[in-house]
């Protein structure tokens, strides 16, 4: 048996990419996109026709030029959305514009309009997961949409902080980066790549896992942004782990047994709960983590420039 499918048996897997191709090859149970995947993935050939009927949706449409775009950008998204929900049993998550990502009314907005276009082309949406940044104007964003029953998943999660707002919430998935994190470490060389020491990203998801766990939370933990197999191996068992298709090769070629790293069995001792966290706590906790701060504003600036680079390609197809 090889390590994927070993793997498997102990952890739900979702692949980490747009490419329609590539997914087609694996046997993973859900899939995540974001703008930066897509980006990727747009020029294949494969997504000629689905760029196509963007734009055409988008002229119809009508409206200035701002409109259009947005319009374009939204219908690809969804286009690419459905044509994933064709290959995979479980949940496809698709990303709200990180331009909104410090605006909850916005992300609401946004988001209702990406269920509402789903709804229009028969999608059933009970497996689609919005994918927010993990701020604290999202993770309200979050509330609100929840409790009109659509699910969110409140990725660039970096600080304990983020975890314990998304648990309060009820939100119902979270992505810890685990790769991120491991680099910000490097970076500043606060990790030896050398070290037997398990990786702060690794210890990080951990730490959450056994809070979530402990304190009986329902939010499902999908840890993500992997630099290598060893960081997987160390959080199987994990509700959920979403892998590159590089890395998904890898384990692929190597034959031998995973064993579980993380259980569901913890004591709940009540002293480690944090209960009722103010937006003025969440910001000063997380303020305090530098590593967080700087990854999660680079991150939504990434994912901002890369939206504004799919928007500038569609803009080139009107």
């Amino acid at each position: 048996m090889n390590m994927l499918k070993s793997l498997q048996k102990i952890t739900s897997i979702s692949i980490d990419t747009g490419d329609i191709n590539i997914i087609k090859k694996y046997n993973a149970q859900d899939a995540t996109t974001n703008p930066s995947l897509i980006l990727n993935a747009v020029n294949s050939p494969y997504y000629k026709s689905l760029v196509l009927n963007a734009i055409s949706y988008a002229k119809k449409k009508g409206g200035n030029d701002v409109n259009k775009l947005s319009n374009a950008s939204d219908k690809l998204l969804i286009n690419v959305c459905m044509e994933i929900l064709k290959i995979i049993p479980g949940y496809v998550s698709i990303e709200i514009d990180a331009r909104c990502s410090f605006n909850t009314e916005l992300s609401v907005i946004k988001a209702l309009k990406l269920i509402s276009m789903l709804k229009e082309n028969g999608v059933n949406c009970s497996r689609i997961l919005i994918k927010l940044a993990a701020t604290w104007e999202c993770i309200k964003a979050s509330e609100i949409l929840q409790k009109e029953g659509i699910k969110c998943n409140l990725t660039l999660l970096f600080s304990f902080a983020q975890a314990v707002a998304c648990a309060e919430s009820n939100v119902f998935l979270i992505s810890p980066f685990i790769g991120r994190i491991y680099d910000w470490f490097c970076k500043n060389k606060l990790f030896n790549l050398s070290s037997k020491e398990l990786d702060p990203g690794v210890l990080a998801v951990q730490k959450i896992y056994k809070y979530y766990k402990k304190n009986n939370y329902k939010t499902i933990i999908m840890g993500a942004s992997f630099r290598n197999i060893q960081q997987i191996l160390n959080l199987a068992g994990c509700d959920k782990l979403t892998i590159s298709p590089m890395l998904m090769d890898e384990l692929q070629s190597k034959s031998d047994i995973v064993v579980r790293k993380l259980s569901k069995n913890y004591t709940n001792n009540n002293k480690s709960i944090i209960k009722n966290l103010s937006e003025s706590e969440f910001r000063w906790i997380h303020n305090n983590d530098p590593m967080a701060v700087e990854k999660l504003s680079e991150g939504i600036r990434q994912f901002g420039a890369d939206q504004i680079q799919l928007e500038n390609f569609l803009f080139k197809q009107f």
